[in-house]
């Protein structure tokens, strides 16, 4: 688990234009909330961030009004041409506190020889685990399944101290039977039979 230190300022200013103005000068505005206290409102600077939010659930200590705060990323919100950053809100944590992520979920392997096509049908795998600890991803093998298969979460081998936090029997991975042939197949014999009419 990566930690990431930022150094921040307290935000004083709000509405439309103050944003506008914190994005020119290549900040991003951003709140920090979390442990029953107030939100902090923050400006981070935007290539920094920006590198740190590259892994996911990445452990930040922030440097707020002299003081140092650990905090996982909430909700990042970017602009939906450009891509650049627009606003951040972070969740406090603290060392060996337990929190709710979602963490990425990669598959290794060759499936069974045919025509077979792997869904995700979670991308990420919602665990628990300590703030400090988060893993960054999951890997379950696909060798070898075939059509109908399927890889529930309690199959997914966990790193210690981490647990999971969905339904043991929630599929994650299925294997299904590719369809674009036979339906290509199809098509063409409607029109045949279309023409011959």
């Amino acid at each position: 688990m990566s930690e990431v230190k930022l150094a921040t300022e307290t935000r004083t200013e709000f509405g439309k234009g103050a944003a506008r103005r914190i994005r020119r000068d290549n900040k991003v505005p951003g709140v920090l909330y979390g442990h029953g206290t107030e939100p902090v409102h923050l400006i981070f600077p935007g290539h920094e961030l920006l590198l740190a939010l590259r892994t996911p659930n990445v452990l930040i200590a922030l440097e707020v009004d002299g003081k140092t705060a650990l905090a996982i990323p909430k909700s990042v919100q970017r602009d939906p041409l450009k891509g650049f950053l627009e606003h951040v809100d972070l969740l406090l944590v603290k060392r060996g506190e337990k929190v709710t992520v979602e963490i990425p979920v990669q598959t290794e392997g060759e499936l069974a020889p045919g025509a077979y096509l792997v869904e995700h049908v979670l991308n990420a795998l919602p665990v628990e685990a300590e703030a400090t600890h988060i893993p960054e991803s999951v890997t379950v093998s696909i060798a070898g399944l075939s059509a109908g298969d399927s890889i529930l979460a309690k199959d997914i081998e966990l790193p210690k101290g981490t647990t999971l936090a969905v339904e043991d029997d929630a599929v994650v991975v299925q294997v299904l039977a590719a369809q674009a042939e036979e339906s290509a197949g199809e098509e063409s014999e409607g029109n045949e039979a279309a023409a011959e009419a």
